[in-house]
């Protein structure tokens, strides 16, 4: 691996994603951070570490605003240039090693919900160190307390949560400053607006909009439900009308196109040729779960999933067209053949082809998505910023899809190629272990807390 602590790279064409533009230049890191840039004929100190990197085009890391990250895959991420996660519902104490991680480890910086909270009987099953059911109220908060305690960074809410616990928990977690998270898209007793009108203030996969607008539409409707509207064409002035509403309550929206995506276009689902992408390909677990789901339930996830495909395009572009904040997300693992890393250049091929900019598609999983939560020190290339950034060999601005042409990434500060990084895929022995060892104290301190 590169060890180098303190090095410049010249010659460099930097994207600014805050500026808006791309000029010639220089790059200055040290230790973790970006020291200084130059433009392209200042003088540059020579008691330096110089790399010249030969025009190649240098955007911030990326980040994936929705996933479901696992320490098996962890390093795929950062190959794909994906320096940040948003994990969406998971456990904060099994990803302890991750969260705690130094700066420039080759996985990525992770921003962490603990359990989602649902209501019974559980679209997951009953309690898990995954998830958490209820339909207390009193329980909801206290789970929120709980999990505050734990190191959350925000509560995540599921689709069958009812809406008296819906807002307990939102309450208790405006105590503690946390935001509140929700994945409607299995909902029967609410919808996004009843969502955010209780202070719900982030929409993963722009849900629970189909269901404000059609109040007797869910996913496990009967067919008649679904008949009444018009999927490959949806009303555009409806879905208008619900995101003028919701933009009053300053919602944020993560809409994991990819997923859905994916979904609707089985058997011909995207499948990216790459380095990272042989990883998932000789390793077996979560090719054997795509393999199966997209073989197995194809066809309730296309009617359940890949139906909606075009509504939450259309929801995503009109909700970012009238100023409201859309990220970008992949759900990953989750659906079918969302590869951890990869998915996030899907995502952005998704947003360019509904109507971003190259550079609109870039700052949704840069500088956006960094400020959306607070983390300002990411996401940017400017002095004083923690040195993520990715080395293309091409420019993004003038096809999107040079996102995936990676020459090197840096995290925090230190440079790897991507056979470095994929070098450290853990052991699928090694992953046992660790979950049984997992297991084991989780049910200790579940029990302890009882």
């Amino acid at each position: 691996m590169n060890h180098l602590k303190n090095f410049i790279m010249k010659n460099a064409t930097i994207i600014d994603v805050e500026g808006e533009n791309t000029f010639k230049g220089a790059i200055e890191v040290d230790h973790g951070t970006i020291k200084n840039i130059f433009l392209v004929d200042s003088d540059l100190p020579r008691d330096k570490e110089i790399i010249d990197v030969e025009g190649n085009y240098i955007i911030p890391g990326l980040i994936d605003m929705h996933c479901h990250i696992q320490e098996g895959f962890a390093p795929q991420f950062v190959a794909s240039g994906v320096t940040t996660v948003r994990n969406t519902a998971g456990n904060v104490f099994q990803l302890k090693k991750l969260i705690e991680s130094p700066i420039d480890a080759p996985t990525p910086r992770v921003y962490a919900a603990d359990r989602m909270i649902d209501g019974p009987p559980g679209l997951w099953g009953p309690n898990s160190y995954g998830n958490f059911v209820t339909d207390d109220p009193m329980e909801g908060i206290k789970e929120v307390k709980r999990q505050k305690d734990a190191g959350a960074k925000f509560i995540k809410i599921y689709g069958w949560i009812s809406k008296e616990v819906m807002e307990a928990v939102v309450s208790e977690a405006d105590k503690y400053g946390l935001e509140v998270s929700c994945d409607l898209i299995h909902a029967t007793k609410v919808n996004a607006l009843d969502a955010a009108k209780v202070g719900v203030k982030w929409f993963e996969h722009a849900s629970g909009f189909i269901q404000a607008i059609y109040p007797n539409w869910y996913p496990s409707a009967e067919q008649e439900e679904f008949d009444k509207i018009d999927w490959k064409h949806p009303d555009k002035e409806k879905i208008k009308e619900i995101c003028m509403q919701m933009i009053q309550y300053n919602v944020k929206l993560c809409p994991t196109l990819v997923i859905f995506d994916q979904v609707d276009r089985l058997p011909n689902y995207w499948h990216p040729t790459n380095v990272v992408a042989e990883t998932f390909e000789r390793e077996g677990g979560l090719k054997e779960l795509w393999s199966t789901m997209a073989e197995g339930h194809a066809e309730a996830l296309k009617k359940q999933l890949g139906t909606q495909t075009q509504f939450i395009k259309d929801i995503a572009k009109t909700y970012a067209d009238l100023g409201g904040t859309v990220v970008t997300g992949t759900d990953t693992p989750g659906g079918v053949w969302t590869l951890p890393g990869m998915a996030l250049h899907r995502e952005l091929e998704l947003f360019v082809e509904i109507g971003f900019t190259e550079m609109e598609a870039l700052q949704a999983a840069t500088v956006k998505a960094a400020h959306s939560i607070e983390m300002k020190d990411i996401g940017t290339i400017k002095e004083g910023a923690i040195a993520d950034m990715v080395i293309l060999n091409k420019n993004p601005l003038e096809d999107i899809r040079h996102t995936k042409d990676i020459h090197r990434v840096i995290k925090g500060g230190r440079m790897y190629t991507q056979e470095e990084i994929l070098g450290e895929i853990p052991s699928k022995e090694y992953l046992e272990r660790e979950q049984e060892k997992f297991m084991a104290e989780f049910e200790e301190m579940m029990g302890s807390n009882s």
